[in-house]
C-alpha cells in the first residue's frame, strides 16, 4: 500500500501493531502503541490531552491517566528521530507525515468505490483484507472497525465487479471471498460471486453457490436470499 515517508518510518494499525523505522521495528510499550493508534484513527485530528488520557485509561483516576499519557508520550518521543506526535497547547496529533497504512487503505478505498473504472492500487486487496488492531479490546476502537469494515467491504465488492468486467474472473472471485471472508452472510458479496461464476459461463458453480448461499442464511439466520438474488440464478435452472 505505498512507501513509508520520514526516512522509512512507518505507523501499521492492520492485522496488527507495528511502528516501523528503516525496516526495522521499533519496540514500545503498550501505553505508547494505544496512544499513536488512537491518534491515528482520528483522521488526522487534534484531540486535547485531558480527554485522550480519560479516553485511554477510563478506570484510572485523572491525575493517574494524565501521569499514564505523559509516560507514553515520552516513550513515543524517544522511538523516532522525527517526532511521531505533535503537541500544540493542550492537544494532541499524530505527526502529518506518519505514514499510517489504516489511512492510506482507507483513502485508496474510498477512491475505489467513487471513481469507476479506476484499478485498484497494487496490494489493496491484501489490506482490505486484514483486520484493524485485531487482538486489541478497547472500546475507543469500536466504532473505527465498524467503519473499517463497511469501507472495505463496500470496496471488496467494487473491485470484484471491475474485475469481472475486465474479465479476471479468478481474481474477481478472490475479491468477492475476501469480503464474504468478513462478513459470511452478506448478500451482495455472494452475489458477487455467482455474477463471477456466470460471467464465466459456469452456471453449475453459481448454482452450487447459490444453494450454499441459502442453506447457510436458513440456518444462521433463518430467512431466504432476496428476491433480487434468486432472479440473478433463476434462468440458469432451479434454485
Amino acid at each position: 500500500m505505498g512507501e513509508g515517508g520520514r526516512s522509512g518510518v512507518e505507523l501499521v494499525l492492520l492485522g496488527g501493531f507495528e511502528l516501523v523505522d528503516g525496516g526495522e521495528r521499533v519496540a514500545l510499550p503498550r501505553a505508547a502503541q494505544r496512544l499513536l493508534a488512537f491518534l491515528a484513527v482520528r483522521d488526522g485530528a487534534a484531540v486535547n490531552r485531558n480527554a485522550a488520557a480519560e479516553r485511554l485509561w477510563p478506570e484510572s483516576r485523572r491525575q493517574r491517566a494524565a501521569a499514564n499519557l505523559r509516560q507514553a508520550l515520552w516513550h513515543v518521543r524517544r522511538s523516532t528521530a522525527a517526532p511521531a506526535v505533535e503537541t500544540p497547547v493542550d492537544h494532541l496529533r499524530l505527526a502529518p507525515a506518519l505514514p499510517v497504512d489504516f489511512r492510506g487503505a482507507l483513502e485508496a478505498a474510498h477512491h475505489v468505490v467513487g471513481a469507476s473504472g479506476h484499478p485498484a492500487p497494487e496490494g489493496l486487496v491484501d489490506a482490505l483484507s486484514r483486520d484493524l488492531l485485531p487482538d486489541w479490546t478497547e472500546d475507543w476502537l469500536a466504532p473505527e472497525r465498524q467503519r473499517w469494515e463497511q469501507v472495505r467491504l463496500h470496496a471488496l465488492e467494487a473491485i470484484a465487479q471491475r474485475l469481472i468486467t475486465a474479465g479476471a474472473h479468478l481474481a474477481a472471485l478472490e475479491a468477492a471471498f475476501t469480503a464474504i471472508g468478513i462478513d459470511p452472510v452478506r448478500e451482495s458479496a455472494h452475489r458477487t460471486v455467482i455474477a463471477a461464476h456466470l460471467a464465466q459461463g459456469n452456471a453449475g458453480s453459481a448454482l452450487r453457490h447459490y444453494q450454499h448461499y441459502r442453506a447457510l442464511l436458513h440456518r444462521e439466520l433463518g430467512v431466504r436470499p432476496s428476491p433480487h438474488m434468486t432472479r440473478l440464478v433463476a434462468a440458469q435452472g432451479t434454485p
